[in-house]
């Protein structure tokens, strides 16, 4: 992977943007109105469900496991459907479109069941969408500012998850009831349904001929590495609807919560782009598993904290870094090294692995939370988060593939 020459000098922040193409800025507009729109309800799902529905830690683990692990599979499939002629755009628009018709149809819900069977449906959108998007966005750039553009395009999403919490904050604020906020969330998601369908244009791409079979054995040492691990990773990941839960417990009140989830969506949209970028110079592998090592120390720290509510704001916002630093690169990583023509199926073949284990492992992890409690809970995740960098590097440098 060729090197791009620093940015020239007192040129600011508009020289970083003049690099980022059309449809890489409109992609990541869609993604900012629909993350406004969903983050007007998660932060506020895991109170719901347990003030309101009266569900407990290993009914969330449940929920968001479930949710992400139906996503992992759809987006594999939605990833071969665009590598073999099914039209991208299409795909993402019914992705985005079946995500907001059904997030707002939660606030109806009388028990959790029906809360499981909308976030299923959500997620559905998600993994119609993600794969066939995220291959877009590589074909939209060149490989030496690829993680610039997937940087870009997690900082506007980051951006969207400010200013969805500031919204359902405003609405609380004004005497609104959390069911009725969920409803209106519905207009950013036909915005960005808008946005799309409108304002974006397929980038040109050169003819290919039809792709053979994704071959994992001969695949780029660190694409392999990266997906092998990504499973681990997902295992050991924990659902930020169980940071809500800690701070809770820490005595953070529930009217600010949706203030902390769009503080840690700011910091994440303002590492993002600077996170990508660097990955562009450092190299991918150095960013993703340095990212990866922060989050265990973040992990470990938040299962040895005081349970008051300075730390709790502290940590949300180091969990929220932590996992903005790697998501460009890891993106970019697989942009880099996929076969030309499979880059579609390669990014459904990480979503796969990277969230089909996000199941048990919230499962796993709500049900620490039950039974040997919340400290010990995120000192798992820890451990776990470490092992999975440490096979990244192992792996990597085993097969002779340093960047």
């Amino acid at each position: 992977m060729s090197t791009p020459s620093p940015a020239a000098p007192g040129r600011g922040p508009l020289a970083v943007l003049r690099g980022i193409p059309r449809p890489v800025v409109a992609l990541g507009l869609v993604s900012l109105l629909n993350d406004a729109s969903s983050e007007m309800i998660t932060p506020l799902l895991p109170v719901f469900l347990t003030l309101t529905l009266g569900a407990g830690p290993t009914v969330i683990g449940l929920v968001e496991g479930l949710a992400e692990a139906t996503a992992s599979f759809l987006k594999l499939a939605s990833g071969w459907l665009a590598d073999r002629g099914w039209n991208a755009k299409g795909l993402v628009v019914s992705g985005y479109g079946l995500s907001n018709g059904a997030r707002p149809l939660i606030g109806l819900a009388p028990g959790w069941p029906l809360v499981l069977a909308l976030r299923f449906l959500d997620r559905v959108g998600k993994g119609l969408r993600t794969s066939p998007r995220d291959a877009l966005i590589a074909a939209s750039v060149s490989g030496e500012r690829r993680g610039r553009a997937f940087g870009f395009h997690r900082g506007m999403d980051h951006a969207g998850a400010v200013l969805g919490p500031l919204l359902a904050f405003s609405l609380l604020a004004a005497g609104l009831e959390m069911q009725q906020v969920f409803f209106v969330s519905v207009l950013p998601g036909a915005l960005a349904l808008a946005v799309l369908i409108f304002g974006f244009r397929e980038p040109e791409q050169p003819a290919l001929p039809a792709p053979a079979p994704l071959r994992w054995n001969r695949l780029d040492a660190r694409l392999k590495g990266l997906i092998l691990t990504a499973g681990a990773l997902a295992l050991a990941s924990v659902p930020e609807a169980f940071l809500v839960l800690f701070a809770l417990e820490a005595g953070v009140a529930k009217v600010w919560i949706p203030l902390l989830w769009a503080l840690a969506a700011l910091v994440k949209s303002l590492l993002s782009l600077p996170a990508g970028m660097l990955s562009d110079h450092w190299g991918r592998l150095p960013v993703v598993a340095g990212g990866w090592g922060t989050r265990a120390v973040v992990l470990a720290a938040v299962g040895l904290a005081p349970l008051e509510p300075v730390a709790a704001w502290l940590l949300f916002l180091a969990y929220g870094a932590s996992l903005a630093v790697t998501e460009g690169a890891e993106r970019a990583l697989i942009g880099d090294f996929a076969p030309p023509g499979q880059k579609a199926t390669a990014f459904g073949v990480y979503h796969l692995v990277s969230s089909g284990m996000l199941l048990p492992g919230a499962v796993v992890f709500g049900g620490l939370w039950e039974w040997l409690g919340m400290r010990a809970a995120f000192f798992a995740a820890a451990l776990l988060t470490l092992g999975a960098m440490t096979a990244l590097l192992a792996m990597v440098r085993r097969r002779g593939a340093g960047r």
